[in-house]
């Protein structure tokens, strides 16, 4: 028999998700699903509703919704990630066999730490060796823009180097997975391994993208805040964390634009960079890696009530208004 395709989304109403270990998170309107490819061979999914600022009306807001997508991405790609591997290394369960949760104090702990090492390495790090060229009395433009030449040069070489670890390359192929089934239901195609197969493993809408726009976004308005206030070292350092709210809210608006204007020609060719640093985040599934993906876009479906009868009342369109005017990220 074959497969029906899948249900019309919703107009405007976007899907988003994450790779993770040996498996996919797919977020939908007010639900999040992981699938993951347990040791024993079959796959486990687990879906729960979300809420708060995760569908509040802040994602309506121009500027404020980009940062509260980026906290949303780095929170859910937590708890995801943490389910994920304790499904993937047979960890504890609790009484109802499902992973045990981290403590709440050790997931913002996790959190915290990640906000630290970005922060350090990608916009406190390129300050510091850029500022070695006061030594040479070189002129503040050249500082500014050999701090920005540095940042992009570190965000794409860790990119590089951590995909050289065999793991990290599993996790590339899953966010492949994860982009072709969503390339696939948007383009309403029956979600199999065959009719997803032929899609692209980049996806306009990738949180790779958001970040490379954020490094671009943030070179010009430093660059900008440099050229009109020098007070030192100091707040120079400080300006790159006050301003990182704002630079994230930019770059998710640019990011929107390309996702809904990416038939123009200048927009996608602004946008090459973008699906050419995916090269390096994403990889090429196997039929089982697009499996997995294709049972956590169901588990969404399912628990969003967006499957062969949708069932939805005035709260679920609202909801689903705020996904569209803030679309999450691949």
């Amino acid at each position: 028999m074959a497969a029906a395709n899948p249900p019309a989304p919703p107009a405007n109403v976007y899907f988003g998700g994450q790779a993770v270990i040996e498996g996919v998170m797919i977020r939908g309107p007010e639900h999040m699903a992981v699938a993951v490819r347990h040791p024993k061979g079959h796959i486990v999914t687990h879906s729960e509703k979300l809420g708060g600022i995760y569908t509040g009306r802040s994602r309506r807001i121009p500027l404020m919704r980009g940062v509260v997508v980026l906290w949303e991405t780095m929170a859910l790609g937590m708890r995801a990630l943490n389910y994920s591997s304790r499904i993937a290394f047979e960890e504890d369960t609790d009484e109802n066999g499902e992973p045990a949760e981290f403590p709440e104090k050790v997931f913002f702990g996790t959190m915290a730490l990640a906000l630290v090492f970005v922060v350090g390495i990608f916009f406190a790090g390129p300050i510091l060796l850029a500022n070695l060229l006061e030594m040479v009395d070189a002129h503040r433009i050249v500082i500014v823009a050999v701090e920005g030449v540095v940042r992009l040069v570190l965000f794409v070489g860790y990119i590089w180097l951590i995909g050289l670890v065999p793991d990290i390359r599993r996790v590339f192929q899953y966010h492949g997975a994860e982009h072709m089934t969503i390339h696939a239901y948007e383009a309403r195609k029956p979600l199999i391994v065959s009719e997803i197969r032929p899609f692209p493993k980049e996806h306009t809408r990738c949180g790779t993208s958001f970040l490379l726009v954020v490094v671009f976004v943030a070179l010009i308005t430093f660059f900008i805040f440099d050229l009109l206030v020098d007070k030192g070292l100091i707040v120079r350092t400080a300006s790159r964390i006050v301003f990182m709210p704002i630079v994230a809210g930019i770059s998710y608006e640019i990011l929107r634009i390309g996702a809904r204007f990416g038939g123009n020609w200048f927009v996608h060719a602004m946008f090459v960079p973008n699906i050419a640093l995916q090269a390096l985040t994403t990889k090429v599934p196997d039929d089982g890696q697009i499996e997995v993906a294709i049972a956590s876009f169901k588990a969404t479906l399912e628990a969003a009530g967006l499957g062969p009868t949708p069932e939805g009342d005035g709260e679920h369109h609202e909801i689903a208004g705020a996904l569209a005017a803030s679309p999450p990220l691949d």
